[in-house]
């Protein structure tokens, strides 16, 4: 009952901004949307650093908006990154904001805010900005865009297209035509590849459609160190798709001797971190790892074991094809 008065209630939207009803602005430069149409991880936010490094490789001045999810003040505009420094930490401007500022130092100002369309304006007045990277963008239509990407998780495409609350749906799978690329996330461990590609393309004729894989590039210690070589971690995340990193870990051969998640944008506790503490001494762990994201929430805590962080790439399986796109 619930989820059919929400897919009633998106469609009306949708269809008030089809209409010209609801206006999309226009920020005065290329302007590119990460998303997706689902909840939880589907490596939106990998991708948002990858599409945002292409643009500033290009001689772009990126600005990435975003709303920041989980952070203190969320009416509130914090610039988190300048280009040049890390200005806010993720009770302020949001882990993924903070992790995708760490990240792209040097490559892109990072702002979040819920009002994209004012903060793109103040962005471009203020740094010159010559490209957006909406984070989190493909429902957030009041932003007019050039190339819409949508994130799918090739193990979970579509919830069973079933809509929130009972499923995951965001909207209905027929908004994919909206999108111009679709980034088919986790496509390495699918079994069903070639089935979820002929839905698309049913769905979505002119969908553009890349496969992309998550790899392990380094695992780092979290203060400047070697990176990690034979330890036995205890991984730990909050993540919208935990499953995803535990996978991922095995995948790269990781040595994991436990594994603990927490919910989506998690914030963490000294109490939490006395508990991997004491899973790590009973399963003889040498060591901790976490995401980047988890990172950047867990300053000032005790761990009783060196605390390292896992750096996270994306590869496309046509990356020339892919920034031709963008």
């Amino acid at each position: 009952m619930l989820s059919a008065i929400y897919g009633k209630i998106v469609d009306f939207r949708n269809a008030l901004f089809d209409r010209g009803v609801f206006r999309s602005h226009n920020l005065g430069a290329r302007t590119i949307s990460v998303g997706n149409i689902t909840t939880g991880g589907t490596g939106k936010t990998p991708l948002t650093a990858y599409v945002a490094s292409i643009l500033a490789d290009r001689g772009e001045k990126v600005c990435i908006l975003t709303r920041g999810y989980g952070r203190k003040n969320p009416a509130r505009r914090v610039l988190v990154s300048n280009f040049d420094s890390v200005l806010a930490d993720a009770a302020a401007g949001g882990d993924e904001p903070v992790e995708l500022a760490t990240k792209l130092l040097g490559k892109a100002v990072v702002i979040a805010d819920a009002n994209r369309v004012s903060a793109g304006l103040w962005a471009k007045e203020e740094f010159g900005i010559t490209a957006f990277v909406l984070d989190d963008g493909f429902q957030h239509r009041k932003v007019k865009r050039d190339v819409d990407i949508v994130c799918i998780d090739a193990n979970n495409p579509f919830a069973n297209r079933e809509m929130l609350p009972a499923g995951r749906l965001r909207e209905p799978v027929e908004c994919l035509e909206r999108a111009d690329i679709a980034a088919v996330v986790h496509s390495e461990g699918a079994s069903a590849l070639t089935q979820l590609y002929k839905d698309l393309q049913n769905t979505a004729p002119k969908l553009a459609i890349f496969e992309a894989r998550k790899t392990v590039t380094r695992i780092r210690p979290i203060e400047d160190g070697p990176v990690a070589d034979d330890h036995r971690f205890v991984a730990f995340c909050g993540l919208g798709n935990p499953e995803s990193f535990r996978v991922l870990l095995a995948e790269q051969g990781v040595m994991i001797a436990g594994f603990h998640d927490f919910s989506d944008h998690h914030r963490y506790s000294q109490a939490d971190i006395e508990a991997l503490n004491k899973a790590a001494l009973d399963k003889n762990a040498t060591a901790f790892c976490t995401t980047g994201k988890d990172a950047v929430k867990l300053d000032g805590f005790r761990f009783s074991l060196p605390l390292f962080i896992v750096e996270i790439s994306l590869s496309l399986d046509d990356p020339e094809g892919f920034a031709a796109l963008l």
